[in-house]
């Protein structure tokens, strides 16, 4: 059997996933669990449609502690503050120009686990994150993309905290 893929994290992103298994396995479990003996004793459960709704909720947890205990199984944690700034790895906060547009973005890299595009985190596994990976302040790195390639100069790279 091939080994399992490192699931790369932040220390943040680390302690989240910590902080939601123990939510998911301390609070929501109970509550879920109460649920579901609330709607038992309402009756006939074939028309009970909280006793169904409850059900789901209880799949849907225990799945994602499954999920979350899989990630943890195979985590690998970046020490954010030992990240060398001279060039971009995992951990590192980017400031970028598109050289096109002159737009400039910023992006933290981490791994694919935590990536969130809505909050400025892209994954050392997307396209602009492994052209970026190993750059350094100055050099201008292309990405490939459907519509074509883009050009991106490095202009700044932080720890990030």
């Amino acid at each position: 059997m091939a080994a399992e893929k490192k699931n790369i994290l932040t220390y943040a992103g680390l302690r989240q996933l910590e902080d939601e298994l123990a939510d998911l396995k301390l609070n929501r479990r109970k509550a879920v669990a109460e649920k579901i003996k609330e709607a038992r004793e309402q009756g006939d459960l074939s028309e009970n449609a909280e006793y169904d709704a409850a059900k789901d909720e209880q799949r849907d947890i225990e799945a994602r502690i499954e999920e979350i205990d899989k990630i943890l199984k195979n985590a690998e944690v970046v020490v954010e503050d030992e990240a060398d700034t001279s060039t971009i790895n995992i951990g590192c906060k980017v400031k970028i120009m598109d050289m096109e547009f002159e737009d400039i973005l910023e992006y933290k890299i981490v791994g694919a686990t935590e990536a969130n595009s809505l909050k400025g985190k892209i994954s050392n596994e997307s396209p602009v994150g492994k052209a970026l990976i190993g750059a350094k302040i100055g050099e201008v790195v292309d990405v490939e993309t459907l519509a074509g390639v883009i050009q991106y100069k490095i202009l700044e790279i932080d720890r990030s905290n």
